[in-house]
């Protein structure tokens, strides 16, 4: 299960990144630095686990893991193709959710692609190329529909969802914030839309907001702005994260005791791209190994078990 890490040029998509998976991708101060994307396979960490892992004294621990894709950064038109747009385009489609981060802090010394701070436009910005993008699938799909319409009628129904799902795109609500009744979520979940992947909000602050996060201003239009697709916000300093990751168990506890936290932001982020999947873990304990097995949320206890 991949989660694609979105977001315009110089938000700290990448800094997160690497923070996440320690996998160096590069990070520098100028756009489309993310070409190709970077991939990075991460442990899901799980405070079960570990207190089992102490019971058990096991030989092996095993989490449960998902996938981190760093994805270029986009500007407006790429719908279009402007910038690295296809890539970009292409490279979510085959991401399962999307965490996009948001720039909430000022600084001069770190270019702006648009040249000033907006977490809204910025957030508008990405959400309106992917609604551009979905518009024209369902246009497509509403064309063959009406064609295949004169010989079955069983078509009437994708028609009627395909108008309603173009109706809310073209007043630039994304797919996810519409209610589907079970049937109409079938048909979608065949159409692979853009919109329609669950999303969280990484709101990037600096290391002079910690204090006073998840009450600051920019933090609070986007958490207002997350509202309307029920979605997630998750404020932090990406720039303090990247100090943590690199540091031993010792070292970063002692770091996070003196910010007054009680994790990282960034195990946050992972646990609730985690949940956001719609995932969960069965854990199974023994002296050889304790093990977190990754299974879907709802999946009863005895397919679990298999």
């Amino acid at each position: 299960m991949k989660l694609g890490i979105v977001g315009l040029p110089n938000v700290g998509k990448s800094t997160m990144f690497n923070s996440i998976t320690n996998a160096g991708a590069e990070c520098a101060n100028y756009p489309f630095c993310t070409i190709e994307p970077n991939v990075g396979v991460v442990p899901v960490p799980d405070e079960r686990l570990d207190a089992l892992a102490k019971m058990y004294n096991p030989q092996k621990v095993t989490h449960a893991v998902i996938e981190f894709v760093d994805i270029a950064g986009l500007v407006k038109g790429a719908s279009k193709g402007e910038g690295l747009g296809n890539k970009f385009l292409s490279h979510i489609r085959e991401t399962d959710a999307i965490v996009e981060v948001v720039r909430c802090f000022e600084d001069s010394n770190v270019v702006h692609v648009d040249g000033s701070v907006n977490p809204i436009r910025d957030i508008e910005t990405i959400n309106l190329e992917l609604i551009f993008a979905d518009i024209e699938t369902v246009n497509k799909r509403l064309d063959k529909a009406r064609k295949n319409l004169k010989a079955d009628k069983k078509y009437q129904e994708e028609i009627d969802l395909l108008e309603k799902i173009l109706q809310s795109l073209e007043q630039g609500i994304s797919a996810r914030a519409i209610d589907f009744n079970e049937d109409e979520q079938l048909l979608v979940k065949d159409m692979f839309l853009l919109t329609t992947k669950p999303i969280l909000y990484i709101a990037n602050v600096a290391e002079n907001q910690l204090d006073n996060m998840e009450n600051d201003e920019l933090v609070m239009k986007v958490k207002e702005y997350a509202k309307k697709e029920n979605a997630e916000v998750i404020p932090l300093c990406v720039k303090i994260e990247e100090e943590l990751s690199g540091l031993d168990d010792n070292d970063k506890n002692e770091m996070l005791e003196a910010l007054g936290l009680d994790e990282s932001g960034l195990d946050k982020v992972i646990k609730k791209s985690y949940n956001l999947l719609g995932l969960m873990s069965f854990l199974t304990a023994g002296e050889p190994e304790v093990r977190a097995w990754t299974i879907k949320k709802g999946t009863k206890a005895p397919q679990a078990a298999r």
